[in-house]
């Protein structure tokens, strides 16, 4: 019966293990939905208004999306929308992270880093427009979930304190 107990898993390891399942599934769709998927927003194609650009002035299309659009469902879908989309990226890495100190600056960092590896990507192989914004969006989204990741981890650890008394 010992012999048996080893090889099971811990819950801990079972649970980071399927973490880590569900962040190998998020890559793979967080990169098919902004590199291969539909053509949204200014860019529609060669043909198209926005063709292959860029925009390097941070703020500049929060603030034009946030002012200008018709209603607010195209700043909340476009602008929340990158936030959201990167929420699993910092929720779910610290589970692959061995070492979980300074894990907020190291997730937040990895977010901003995938993210622009995304926008430069979108300049260089897709008609679609490489947008600073986005990378601030989905940097602040990944700080977001790495933030809800550590509150998370933090109640946990006290909820098993209180009931261990």
């Amino acid at each position: 019966m010992n012999n048996n107990n080893n090889r099971n898993l811990s819950s801990s390891q079972q649970i980071r293990a399927f973490a880590l399942v569900l962040f190998v599934i998020y890559l793979s769709l967080l990169f098919y939905v902004t590199l291969f998927a539909w053509n949204y927003g200014a860019s529609l194609g060669a043909e198209g208004p926005g063709g292959r650009n860029y925009n390097l002035i941070p703020f500049r299309s929060i603030y034009r999306i946030s002012v200008f659009s018709k209603d607010i469902m195209d700043p909340i879908t476009i602008l929340l929308g990158n936030i959201v989309l990167f929420m699993p990226f910092g929720f779910l890495l610290p589970f692959a992270m061995k070492q979980l100190k300074k894990v907020i600056l190291k997730v937040t960092i990895a977010g901003c880093i995938i993210s622009i590896f995304i926008e430069s990507s979108q300049f260089m192989f897709t008609y679609r427009v490489a947008n600073i914004d986005d990378v601030i969006l989905n940097t602040f989204g990944a700080l977001v979930g790495v933030l809800l990741f550590v509150s998370l981890r933090l109640i946990k650890r006290r909820v098993i304190i209180f009931y261990n008394k």
